[in-house]
């Protein structure tokens, strides 16, 4: 089984790309609209409406099944707007290679990659942060790795793909959002340079790739 060469550089720029596009641009701007408005019938109502105490021997206005008058909004909505705000559900729990793991060839692991279905980029990302996590990161340019095994953040996305976590596709895609989210921070260059800047921390990189993650599965990606 032949694994993809695929460098940090060469992700970075397949995602820039990626996020230029059209398609991307309606994504990253229509995500938060994308579930569809709920058409109210004239038997539901558009605002609370207050309970009023019942007369003596007569029932209550409101029994327990009308509940939902309470509400302004309709409960799918609310239901689809929590949704939204929980963050990516971590990946399932597959244990990492080892710290010696870290280091050895790629080729070594090809085998995990058998039988392994594609998956979310959220979820890929959350891989992609186990491996900075556990492996280590490091700010070395146009390295996937150093010596020790700690990958940059695209390292971390491409070994990811290489331990079995999701298509080629998939890491272009978590690629895409990684860019979407240094956007919204004002960030206006690549993933690499950024990875690279004076200062920058292991703890930002994780961060980074955690906003990344909420936002693709706030967009149902």
């Amino acid at each position: 089984m032949a694994t993809a060469v695929l460098t940090p550089d060469q992700l970075d720029g397949q995602a820039s790309r990626l996020y230029d596009t059209q398609a991307w641009q309606q994504i990253v701007t229509g995500w938060k609209y994308t579930a569809p408005e709920r058409v109210l019938t004239p038997a539901e109502p558009t605002s609370a409406r207050p309970l009023l105490p019942a007369e003596p021997g007569e029932a209550s206005p409101a029994g327990p099944s009308d509940w939902r008058n309470l509400l302004s909004v309709p409960v799918d909505r609310l239901v689809d707007e929590t949704l939204r705000t929980l963050p990516a559900a971590p990946p399932h729990e597959r244990p990492l290679p080892g710290r010696l793991g870290a280091i050895l060839p790629d080729r070594v692991h090809l085998w995990r990659r058998v039988g392994q279905g594609d998956l979310r980029p959220s979820t890929h990302l959350g891989y992609a942060r186990r491996i900075l996590a556990e492996w280590g990161w490091q700010n070395t340019p146009y390295r996937l790795r150093n010596a020790r095994g700690a990958r940059c953040v695209c390292g971390a996305l491409i070994s990811a793909h290489r331990l079995g976590y999701g298509s080629l596709d998939t890491v272009d895609r978590a690629g895409a959002w990684l860019i979407t989210e240094l956007r919204a921070q004002g960030w206006s260059g690549l993933i690499g340079p950024w990875n690279r800047y004076p200062g920058r921390t292991a703890a930002d990189a994780l961060a980074l790739v955690d906003g990344a993650a909420r936002r693709a599965a706030s967009a149902g990606h």
